[in-house]
């Protein structure tokens, strides 16, 4: 351990100058580890440099200690001519860099304190190879105003196609009266079902955008025909009666 204290001199080390060695670096500055393979031939000044890169100090404002794998102090590399490869460097052992420049600690952690770089929304807009310029060249997405609008209206179309009618009681759908609640101040007749639990409203679609013709799982709840039939939550049943829509198909016929 004397060499430990007073420092490890350069001297016959393993790598002798040459070939690479597995090191593991720690900073006084960062709670991290980083493991590195490092050409034994570096410099001590060389090799201050590249840990630069790694922990953030200045080169100039470092010590280093070096460390065996067992986290034994072997000593310290300050000499800045002699070769990482003079020391008894071995893979596994720990570089720790102390740093002497005044920054505290997680100041290179913290990287809300990096000034960041931010454009203005009219300089992104003038730049031909930003993600922005790719679409409007080739008219996708929202500078598709064409498409937009078409899409737009085919939405509301089905969904108008879609919406279940809220017939008069003299029109509701036949359900079992198992289980069901009957209320027309305020809505059809909802029951429980045998598919789903909770309380349902039988519809009759216009149009075929329904699932079944009345009857789920083998038990019949109401009487139409095939795919005109659905159930429903009594909230998503809209008040009013809706004529059957005329999209004019059979006069072009």
């Amino acid at each position: 351990m004397a060499a430990a204290e007073s420092g490890a001199a350069p001297g016959p080390g393993l790598g002798l100058g040459a070939g690479s060695v597995s090191l593991a670096v720690s900073s006084s500055l960062n709670a991290f580890r980083a493991h590195k393979r490092y050409s034994t031939g570096l410099t001590i000044a060389e090799f201050k440099c590249k840990l630069e890169l790694v922990v953030g100090s200045p080169a100039s404002c470092m010590d280093l200690e070096l460390y065996s794998a067992e986290e034994e102090l072997l000593g310290r590399l300050d000499c800045d001519e002699a070769l990482l490869g003079s020391y008894p460097v071995a893979d596994g052992c720990r570089v720790h860099v102390i740093d002497r420049s005044g920054a505290r600690i997680g100041e290179y952690e913290d990287v809300s304190q990096v000034e960041k770089y931010e454009m203005t929304e009219s300089d992104y807009d003038k730049r031909p190879e930003s993600l922005r310029s790719f679409l409007r060249q080739r008219r996708w997405g929202h500078y598709d105003t064409e498409g937009t609008r078409r899409r737009a209206a085919e939405s509301s179309s089905n969904a108008r196609r879609r919406r279940p009618h809220w017939w008069p009681p003299s029109l509701w759908a036949p359900v079992a009266r198992s289980g069901c609640r009957d209320n027309p101040a305020n809505g059809p007749p909802s029951c429980q079902t045998d598919f789903k639990p909770g309380y349902w409203v039988g519809v009759r679609y216009d149009e075929p955008l329904g699932k079944h013709d009345g009857s789920v799982g083998g038990r019949r709840y109401f009487e139409c025909q095939p795919k005109y039939g659905a159930f429903v939550k009594p909230q998503s049943v809209t008040p009013g009666d809706f004529p059957e829509e005329d999209d004019g198909l059979e006069d072009e016929l």
